[in-house]
């Protein structure tokens, strides 16, 4: 894969995006100040940073499989290519205990990936493939 550099500015007290292992796919985003996520609760958490993405790549931000594992603590979004504002990471805890995170400390991560930009047109029928609209749980579990 050829190397890809992503310009990035930062916010005073911003950490840029780190990739823990060379091989990682998601670059690691920190919280600019220490913040509480109680059970149930959701934040917006300012990082400080900002990114210039390349053309036809989107930046999705994803959860940290050791919170997610260790606290049920989510979460997701999406930075459209021509974004350039402060990365906010949404953050909710759908565990039962309370999490302080200190400043500094990863609370999500950043993935870059190729994007498509379809158009869309209104159809009577959609051609699918033989599991048709068979959603949640049609094979098994």
């Amino acid at each position: 894969m050829t190397d890809v550099e992503i310009k990035v500015k930062l916010d005073r007290d911003a950490y840029i995006p780190e990739r823990a292992h060379d091989t990682d796919a998601g670059a690691d985003i920190r919280s600019r100040s220490m913040f509480i996520l109680k059970p149930g609760q959701q934040v917006n958490v300012h990082t400080g940073v900002h990114i210039e993405l390349p053309p036809n790549t989107v930046g999705m931000i994803k959860s940290k499989s050791g919170l997610y594992t260790k606290y049920g603590i989510t979460a997701t979004g999406v930075i459209d290519e021509g974004y350039t504002g402060e990365i906010v990471v949404g953050l909710q805890n759908k565990g039962s205990k309370e999490r302080i995170f200190q400043k500094g400390e990863k609370v999500a991560q950043l993935v870059v990936m190729p994007v498509l930009y379809p158009s869309f047109r209104i159809s009577d029928s959609i051609d699918g493939g033989e599991r048709g609209d068979n959603g949640f749980g049609s094979t098994g579990a």
